[in-house]
């Protein structure tokens, strides 16, 4: 036993993954699963399982590799990955660490559109309720896309047909990519600090998703959001949606259709001018007819022709007016001087050295109320207190030693009332009418009753 070798556990694992390694088997496999226990580590690695229904396997992807991904993994998602199976010797746990990663049976970039297209809605960027309205009648209309598209020959092409007063401002920006959606949101911002277009059309011609890839990412759709001008989207064909249509405050299906929503038609102006100039002339011809009619008919009128009857008829109204005035004053004063004959008869009537006499009288008469009720409460009582003195007098322990009787008191002043509270012996007092006599107890003789 003492020659066996031993290995340390760490040298065993090391062995382990250098068999991993240097197996060819083991390098580039390809593997489909179901992802589960999914999480992303604050470094960007991603740390997962993969599964079927027999078998589960560790697995992890490094940041340098998921930088590249157009979606983000989720528990549950079959996936296609690609990798190199080898050994984690801290667990001595073997894993797969991924190169690559794309959805089992549907397209990475279509995931990824969806992904984002479910985060901007739940976080509000769609609602109907932060669209901006596009001006009617804009003075300059700003266009972000690429100066040597297309798209900008339509949209140019179509501003200067329907509305040639316009000014239109070309912000260039790259619409295909790696960079493109950086280049477009910065488009945006720069619109938006010069403030000099009253609208954007932000888009590009049609194209495969790949192609259209920039109007689907995010910071894209942020600038969008957050612009203070009205943005119109003119992405694609018809139908071709991107996640810049939902965002933008109009959606347009192609750029010339961006171009006529973003203005009117000078023809369509110019025809509701002539419409209103139309219907304005009538309106002053109708409102001139009226009032030379009306004026006729006042210089028709008899007021106009003969100006003294009328003068004369204006007379005798005053005339009459005055009379009238004068007897209906005349009649208000008499009514008036009435009532105050009638105030000053009630005042005689209830005049104060009247009514102080009134009060004189009754109050001697309360008086004299007063003073027979108090001397018959006096006799009432003067009665009450004799009959009281008698009865008191007839109860009194005086009138009955008067008759001979005497009180017997112990030597603490307490009445004695039976034999059994004295002895013999014991010193008595006996209180009789005229004085207090002291005694002694000789003897105590109980009395038999019969």
């Amino acid at each position: 036993m003492s020659n066996q070798q031993y290995l340390s556990v760490s040298a065993l694992t090391k062995y382990i993954k250098r068999k991993f390694d240097v197996d060819p088997h083991l390098q580039n496999v390809y593997i489909k699963g179901e992802i589960s226990n999914f999480k992303q580590h604050t470094s960007g690695h991603m740390y997962f399982t993969l599964k079927d229904e027999k078998a589960r396997l560790l697995s992890v992807m490094f940041a340098a590799n998921s930088k590249g991904m157009k979606f983000m993994p989720e528990n549950g998602m079959k996936v296609l990955v690609k990798g190199d199976i080898s050994l984690y010797e801290a667990s001595g746990q073997y894993q797969l660490y991924v190169k690559s990663m794309a959805p089992d049976g549907v397209g990475d970039l279509y995931l990824a559109y969806e992904q984002l297209k479910k985060k901007l809605e739940a976080a509000g960027l769609f609602l109907a309720e932060h669209k901006k309205m596009i001006p009617q009648y804009p003075k300059s209309v700003g266009v972000i896309t690429s100066p040597t598209g297309a798209a900008l020959r339509d949209i140019l092409t179509t501003i200067k047909r329907r509305y040639p007063i316009a000014k239109i401002i070309v912000y260039p920006a790259l619409v295909q990519g790696n960079n493109a959606a950086k280049s477009i949101a910065k488009a945006i911002s720069m619109a938006n600090a010069r403030a000099e277009s009253d609208v954007l059309i932000v888009g590009r011609g049609g194209g495969s998703i790949e192609e259209l890839w920039a109007f689907n990412e995010e910071i894209v759709a942020e600038s969008i959001y957050d612009s203070d001008i009205p943005i119109i989207s003119a992405v694609g064909h018809e139908t071709d949606f991107t996640i810049a249509d939902f965002v933008a405050d109009m959606r347009a299906p192609t750029p010339t259709g961006a171009a006529e929503l973003a203005v009117p038609h000078l023809n369509e102006i110019l025809e509701r001018l002539m419409n209103r100039k139309n219907r304005l002339t009538r309106s002053i011809r109708e409102a001139v007819n009226f009032e030379s009619t009306k004026l006729t008919r006042l210089e028709r009128s008899y007021a106009f022709r003969y100006p003294h009857k009328m003068y004369e008829q204006k007379l005798e109204q005053l005339d009459r007016t005055k009379d009238r005035l004068l007897k209906t004053s005349t009649r208000y004063f008499l009514k008036k001087k009435d009532g105050l004959n009638q105030l000053n008869d009630i005042l005689k009537k209830q005049h104060p050295e009247q009514a102080v006499k009134n009060a004189q009288e009754e109050l001697q008469q309360h008086e004299k109320k007063l003073r027979r009720a108090m001397e018959a409460i006096y006799r009432h009582k003067s009665q009450q207190f004799v009959h009281m003195t008698a009865t008191l007098s007839a109860l009194s322990p005086l009138k009955i030693m008067e008759r001979g009787y005497g009180l017997v008191f112990t030597g603490d002043e307490t009445l004695v009332k039976s034999t059994q509270q004295v002895s013999i012996g014991e010193k008595i007092a006996v209180s009789i009418k005229d004085g207090t006599l002291e005694c002694e107890i000789k003897d105590i003789k109980e009395r038999i009753e019969p």
